[in-house]
């Protein structure tokens, strides 16, 4: 189970931890980790922990500022949850992590496998990022902490995704305005739900709804059911798994990226791209293709082979990302080609495809 709390549920109205409701937070994670299962915190906070400490009106703007007081404030946040955790017999273990962590496959699995060591310990990870050297997520990176449990999510082969927010779910309408109802269960993530989505501009935190229903998205297409759900119901973990109907359940795909595909997909970084006429786009996205170089328009970027790229139509609008088996300097050469004559082009022909479909992963619709 991978829970994910941000800033606005975990500070009080002057900026500062509400040390009342990590610890309501904390101890479900501890009943839920007695039950057996495996328990991730996914936990924003730190930025909104340091402005508080130190008293500052706002949020600062400058990027010096912004590590200094994600510093700052990681440790009150980290020591917060480790001193609720350790009354009930367990311990927080601190993850930091940057994007480029998920991005390697190596990094990825290592996370991974950290991940679980940690719940073979008995300790309860508390993941952030890591906003003092990721400078990227504090002006965006991993974009928000929504997206980043999501990521967190992936890397396990079963799990149920909670999204902890300052409002009970999502809303057919503005969430303040009484007429607007509450939407209990939502089958398939599409154009008309992300409409639902309204946020706010807040000093304190970068998500908001939108970002929710991406986290959602991206959950879901690796077969994780997610519930986005009030944080500030000191129960709302134990009603979950009591079975009660609590904010709002996305259910996953029915066909769900798994293993190496899914870090292609998600987390992997993009070091090229190429752009296809309508017959590649059609046998990749209808078909279920491979990529041949036949279909391959242009070239952008440099890279080796092994790198995963992202595959475009031709307004330049990502299709699928994949593993390509040439280097782009061989793609320019043979792109166009038929696969009988790659050999000829290049003076030998180690693939008949570019990007082999087991290697391959639609992304857009």
């Amino acid at each position: 189970m991978v829970v994910k709390v941000g800033t606005r549920v975990l500070t009080g109205p002057d900026g500062r931890l509400d040390l009342h409701r990590i610890g309501a937070i904390s101890e479900q994670l501890c009943r839920l980790a007695d039950s057996g299962r495996q328990v991730v915190m996914v936990s924003s906070g730190a930025v909104g922990a340091g402005v508080g400490k130190l008293k500052l009106p706002r949020r600062p703007a400058g990027l010096a500022q912004l590590q200094a007081v994600a510093a700052i404030g990681q440790t009150d946040l980290i020591q917060a949850y480790e001193q609720s955790l350790s009354r009930r017999g367990r311990h927080a273990a601190q993850v930091l992590l940057t994007a480029s962590d998920l991005r390697r496959r190596s990094g990825y699995l290592h996370v991974r496998n950290a991940l679980i060591q940690i719940h073979a310990f008995g300790a309860i990870p508390i993941i952030n990022e890591n906003d003092s050297v990721s400078v990227g997520e504090l002006m965006t990176t991993f974009g928000d902490n929504d997206r980043l449990a999501a990521s967190v999510a992936g890397l396990l082969s079963r799990a149920l995704l909670v999204i902890l927010s300052d409002v009970e779910g999502l809303y057919d309408g503005p969430p303040d305005l009484p007429q607007s109802k509450r939407i209990s269960l939502v089958r398939e993530l599409n154009a008309d739900i992300f409409a639902l989505a309204r946020d706010r501009v807040s000093l304190s935190s970068k998500g908001g709804m939108a970002s929710k229903l991406h986290a959602a998205e991206t959950a879901t297409s690796h077969g994780h059911a997610t519930i986005i759900a009030p944080g500030r119901d000191d129960t709302v973990l134990d009603r979950i798994f009591a079975g009660q109907d609590v904010g709002t359940l996305f259910l996953p795909n029915s066909r769900c990226i798994k293993g190496r595909r899914r870090w292609i997909g998600s987390s992997a970084h993009i070091e090229g791209t190429l752009l296809l006429d309508d017959g590649a786009v059609e046998a990749l996205a209808r078909r279920g293709r491979s990529l041949l170089a036949i279909g391959i328009r242009a070239v952008s970027g440099e890279f080796g082979r092994g790198a995963v790229v992202s595959l475009c139509d031709s307004q330049g609008k990502e299709i699928a990302r994949g593993l390509t088996n040439y280097p782009s300097t061989d793609v320019d050469k043979i792109r166009g080609l038929s696969s009988d004559k790659i050999a000829a082009a290049l003076g030998h022909c180690p693939y008949e495809v570019v990007v082999h479909r087991d290697n391959l992963v639609v992304t857009g619709n």
